[in-house]
């Protein structure tokens, strides 16, 4: 193609035109970010790797934007060798203009849902190679029309999606029919199907109906798009069926091509593995008997209020509307603003801390309320005319204003954290001596039976578990969890349950 670097510098003028005319909220529920076209044509660099060294090659890219990877394409590949190229594009403030800049091009630009399109019957009409930046599409902004992917991902590739599935899980499912017999694709997605339940249908594809080539994991420090907090990946396969003998490229860090960390893992370890992120910079998990936090404790997340704001005061603030204390209950304030990880409790329970906070607890049906707490009464009439009583978890609740019922516990983990190496643990074990219970910000550790009973007989024991679980190694936690863009990563319960806890074992002679 003549004159391609020409096409690029307009291409990337137009597409920061075009960002700039849609909010960021506009373009998280399109998932529309960008391929930066210096990763596209990494990308397209790696592609032309493991393609054959001759031969045609068709294009597809099922959510083309404005074309970076097709620009890419063309900047890699000599133009002899590009015997066709197809897009789709769905969302025209993009497409119209993209359709425009490469109107004197061969490419076959169309203005549709790639998700409604029908696949080509012949394989000579399918593509050689397919790379894509699908829509990151969170699975609520696509309820509508939920079942009938589900429905077209399993007869497209034997995909068995979740409902909990993002909008780039189906445009990998329904591309699949696209391919032709030993075509590569290269998806560019984000890293979380790694880890999560709902990725596991993607793993199981990966695994059993193609070659799973290679998977780059970016460093989550350094996120590939400046306008969006995720943890990317490139997925490398072949439209092939694997032999039982593979082995599976893990890189890590760096580019593709020139990663910081690499490792070869057989197809037989990723069956059984159920977290993939912990390659290439960890071995395959051993068969262990070593305790777990789960023999100890049984993990569970802290109270979703609803709406934090309106549920969550202050005292000042509860005194000044002469609400009642007593239908609040103590609760720790989020961890960035916690820097202690013992709690002491003051004179009346709550924990010694400058701001302490309350949430609004209440079960006492409404004309009791008005009867017996008329200021209580009315902050509640004031929730329903701000729109709180209206909120989704609010609203299916049987009392809108009620909280959840967990009991306060002496141990809690925070839910969320940063981490830029394996040795900093991005989370903190709280040891709580108050009656602060904590948000969903936080994870809940319940003692076991037990252990209860060994720590009511030896009080002692508090500080003694506090300190076996601040000395878990960061690399035992981060195993566990999971990452996101910017070096954040979570836990959530189960995951917070699997980590060892050998040490435990000593003071509970388990």
């Amino acid at each position: 193609m003549k004159n391609i670097k020409q096409l690029e510098i307009q291409r990337q003028g137009l597409q920061t035109k075009l960002d700039g005319m849609k909010t960021q909220e506009e373009r998280n529920i399109m998932g529309q970010f960008s391929t930066p076209i210096a990763l596209a044509n990494d990308i397209l660099t790696h592609a032309k790797s493991v393609l054959p060294t001759k031969g045609s090659i068709r294009f597809l890219d099922p959510a083309f934007g404005t074309g970076s990877f097709y620009s890419a394409l063309n900047n890699v590949f000599p133009e002899i060798r590009i015997e066709a190229s197809t897009g789709y594009e769905i969302d025209e403030h993009y497409g119209k203009p993209a359709r425009d800049l490469w109107s004197k091009t061969e490419l076959n630009y169309q203005l549709a849902d790639f998700t409604t399109q029908e696949s080509p019957e012949s394989n000579d009409d399918k593509y050689d190679l397919i790379i894509c930046n699908p829509p990151y599409v969170r699975h609520h902004h696509i309820n509508d029309k939920k079942e009938q992917l589900k429905a077209k991902a399993f007869n497209s590739a034997n995909i068995k999606l979740s409902g909990l599935s993002g909008l780039y899980c189906y445009f990998m499912a329904l591309s699949h029919p696209w391919m032709k017999e030993n075509g590569i694709a290269g998806w560019l997605i984000p890293s979380e199907f790694m880890d999560v339940n709902y990725g596991q249908a993607i793993k199981n594809y990966l695994l059993h109906e193609v070659t799973l080539l290679q998977i780059h994991r970016f460093d989550p420090s350094n996120v590939q798009f400046d306008d969006a907090l995720v943890s990317s990946a490139v997925v490398w396969f072949q439209n092939k069926k694997p032999s039982k003998n593979h082995n599976v490229k893990f890189t890590y860090g760096g580019t593709i091509d020139k990663p910081t960390d690499e490792k070869k893992v057989s197809y037989d370890v990723l069956v059984k593995e159920k977290k993939w992120t912990r390659f290439p910079l960890l071995e395959e998990r051993e068969e262990s008997n070593v305790p777990k936090l789960s023999d100890f404790f049984a993990v569970k997340r802290g109270i979703a209020t609803g709406d934090n704001k309106y549920f969550i005061l202050t005292k000042q603030q509860i005194e000044s509307r002469g609400l009642p204390l007593e239908q609040f209950r103590a609760i720790l304030p989020s961890p960035r603003y916690l820097d202690v990880t013992e709690l002491n409790a003051d004179v009346n329970g709550f924990p010694d801390i400058e701001k302490q906070l309350f949430v609004l607890d209440c079960n006492l049906p409404l004309d009791e309320i008005k009867l017996n707490y008329p200021e209580l009464y009315i902050y509640l009439e004031e929730g329903k005319e701000n729109g709180v009583a209206e909120r989704f978890l609010c609203k299916n609740r049987k009392v809108w204003y009620a909280q959840e019922k967990r009991p306060v516990s002496n141990f809690y983990c925070t839910y969320i954290g940063r981490s830029d190496n394996k040795d900093k643990k991005p989370f903190k074990f709280i040891l709580n001596k108050s009656s602060a219970i904590v948000s969903n910000s936080y994870l809940i550790l319940y003692p076991k039976p037990f252990v209860e009973i060994k720590i009511s007989q030896d009080p002692t024991l508090l500080s003694k578990v506090h300190s076996v679980l601040e000395n878990i190694t960061g690399e035992a936690m981060l195993s566990e969890g999971r990452v996101y863009g910017g070096g954040m990563h979570k836990m959530e319960p189960k995951e917070l349950a699997n980590v060892s806890a050998s040490l435990l074992s000593d003071l509970f002679s388990l």
